[in-house]
């Protein structure tokens, strides 16, 4: 099968791999050919997450995978003047082409269920961890695990925001991270279905979002930091 892949270098100091027809399936590399090779092995593991969930038939596990390089993205920051800036300032990530087609019932049905199942695998990576593990500081790490779950509610809001459907000021959310967690994913969940068909693209801080991106980019949240948590708890 041919796998549709846009190059992000430059994010954190990496390059990153975005499957791009298939929302939370990405690999980093330290460089983009690194990036590139983990995508194939990356896929296969997706393929194998999607499967287990009862979807025979979404995603083949078996059979060559013909990358295809389409569009690489160039990260770059912006200061309070919109002009371009070496250091500091607001990070410009990716916008690809693939990003301002509307999304089709097929991909909000799925993305939906993607989501749900990238939600359930972040809480069950947490299950039962007590008050002190989820407030336990690691060295060289700026969250503790309670740090990156509001992170993850924070920053899915913000994805939201750009596209002006929030639906609820930040300082509205819930302090309980497990609480904003809910409620974010709540608004994210009725606002989907509404964007199926919807030519929506807006600029915000010198940066284009729609709601392809917004789902791209808040299944790539979650997942990543799922694994990061699992790291953590692995140390």
């Amino acid at each position: 099968m041919i796998l549709y892949v846009g190059l992000e270098n430059g994010i954190e100091g990496r390059s990153l791999a975005w499957a791009l027809e298939h929302p939370g399936c990405f690999a980093y590399g330290c460089d983009a050919t690194e990036a590139l090779v983990a995508i194939v092995p990356v896929f296969v593991a997706y393929a194998a997450w999607v499967n287990r969930r009862g979807q025979p038939g979404w995603l083949p596990e078996r059979g060559d995978v013909d990358v295809r390089l389409v569009e690489v993205w160039e990260v770059y920051h912006l200061d309070e003047q919109y002009e371009r800036v070496a250091d500091g300032g607001y990070e410009v990530n990716a916008w690809f082409q693939h990003d301002w087609k509307p999304l089709t019932r097929l991909e909000v049905r799925r993305g939906l269920q993607l989501l749900a199942w990238s939600r359930a695998d972040l809480l069950e990576c947490i299950q039962g961890l007590d008050a002190v593990a989820l407030e336990r500081t690691y060295p060289g790490e700026r969250w503790s695990i309670r740090g990156i779950l509001e992170h993850v509610a924070g920053t899915e809001w913000w994805y939201l925001d750009r596209l002006e459907l929030a639906g609820m000021p930040r300082a509205a959310l819930p302090e309980d991270p497990l609480a904003r967690l809910a409620v974010v994913r709540q608004r994210l969940e009725a606002v989907l279905p509404q964007l199926e068909g919807v030519e929506r693209v807006v600029g915000k801080r010198g940066e284009w979002w729609s709601p392809r991106k917004l789902l791209r980019r808040a299944l790539w949240h979650e997942r990543d930091h799922c694994a990061h948590i699992r790291r953590l708890i692995a140390t």
